[in-house]
């Protein structure tokens, strides 16, 4: 009998081990389910930051515009600091990259305004590794078909990258009466001297589609203010809102030229520069027929303007009238002195011959003396 207990208490310690293991062994796979799937953007979050693309008959005008965003400027520093990731996150360069390498982000080839953002232009992230220089190893659990990276963060050169190319789309959409600006894909630019120094060389490297990008953005939380430390704008917010300054270098157009192209001086580059800028600007308002309250004011506006215009002239006028009067002044009085100087010249020269001539005449006395 003893040996029986013995024999089913030993069954029954081993069956509880057996179980304890099991449940440790399901905690861990659980454990890693959630690693995993924290690391991927689910298809209800890729849902929450979809666009939903207006329909091509409900748009009645479209702009493509393609802007260079240097990071040298004070509004798109956000987009470099910070240089290394810290407790604070990380720059946009390394998101871009940390998730190219786990093949949760599409990139695509940079064609220079004939983008194609299907399938067939995805590139393979190893050939763009290779391509621009970058360190890599395989994954755990990479394939073939879905292929993973490690990428160390001093492999990756994003103190290079000192600009972006950002692609934008301006659309007015006659449902809504409004007119939207957004950025559609976004192009990080490496900045590379050859081995011989001089000027650095730009490479754009690829596309990325904003709308693929947006989940990984919203969390990533950026400096926009030096007077302010306080992390409250996420990078999603930064785009959205059109905080960054980037100036115009193509637009679309029939001919794929870029603007330096269309207009080699200058000069004249600025110029188409700033006209577009106003006609995005001003687009949206005059579209609108104005009421008649708006139409009284721009007419008071206006008639204020022109008196304005009106008073500088007349006060030009007068001001204009009294220097004539002063110069005119000015004139006679120094006639006056130039008679006076005259007059009193001629009196001088009078004196100085009477008193010549009476010199002589008591000289010829004397010698008419002295011969008698």
């Amino acid at each position: 009998m003893k040996a029986i207990k013995y024999i089913s208490a030993a069954l029954l310690i081993v069956s509880m081990a057996v179980s304890v293991q099991a449940q440790v062994v399901r905690k861990r796979k659980s454990d890693e389910k959630e690693k995993t799937s924290s690391a991927q953007v689910t298809d209800r979050m890729q849902a929450l930051f979809s666009e939903k693309k207006t329909s091509a008959a409900d748009l009645q005008w479209q702009r493509i515009i393609y802007r260079s965003l240097n990071l040298d400027v004070a509004e798109n520093m956000p987009l470099y600091y910070p240089e290394e990731p810290n407790d604070e996150g990380m720059n946009l360069f390394y998101i871009i990259i940390k998730h190219l390498s786990d093949n949760s982000l599409a990139a695509y080839e940079y064609l220079d305004g004939r983008e194609m953002f299907t399938e067939e232009y995805r590139i393979k992230v190893s050939d763009m590794f290779d391509r621009f220089h970058i360190l890599y190893t395989n994954a755990k659990g990479s394939s073939t078909k879905a292929p993973k990276y490690t990428v160390e963060n001093s492999d990756i050169p994003a103190n290079e990258v000192l600009s972006y190319y950002i692609l934008e789309k301006y659309e007015f959409d006659r449902t809504k009466s409004k007119v939207t600006r957004r950025v559609d894909a976004i192009c990080p630019v490496l900045h590379r001297s050859g081995d011989f120094g001089g000027e650095a060389i730009k490479y754009p490297m690829f596309w990325v589609k904003m709308q693929d990008l947006r989940p990984f953005i919203t969390q990533q939380f950026i400096f926009t203010d030096n007077d302010n430390n306080l992390l409250k704008t996420s990078l999603d917010d930064y785009f959205l809102g059109n905080m960054y300054k980037g100036e115009i270098y193509k637009y679309k157009n029939m001919r794929n030229l870029s603007m330096i192209q269309m207009y080699p001086d200058s000069t004249k580059l600025k110029h188409a520069q700033d006209s577009i800028e106003k006609r995005l600007a001003s687009f949206d308002a005059n579209i609108w027929v104005p009421s008649r309250e708006e139409l009284q004011e721009r007419r008071e506006a206006e008639a204020a303007r022109q008196d304005s215009i009106n008073a500088l002239k007349e006060g030009k006028e007068e001001v204009e009238a009294d220097s004539k009067d002063n110069k005119k002044k000015s004139s006679v009085r120094s006639t006056r002195s130039k008679r006076a100087e005259k007059s009193s010249s001629t009196k001088k020269t009078k004196v100085k011959k009477s008193s010549t001539v009476k010199k002589s005449n008591s000289s010829a006395t004397r010698s008419v003396r002295r011969r008698k």
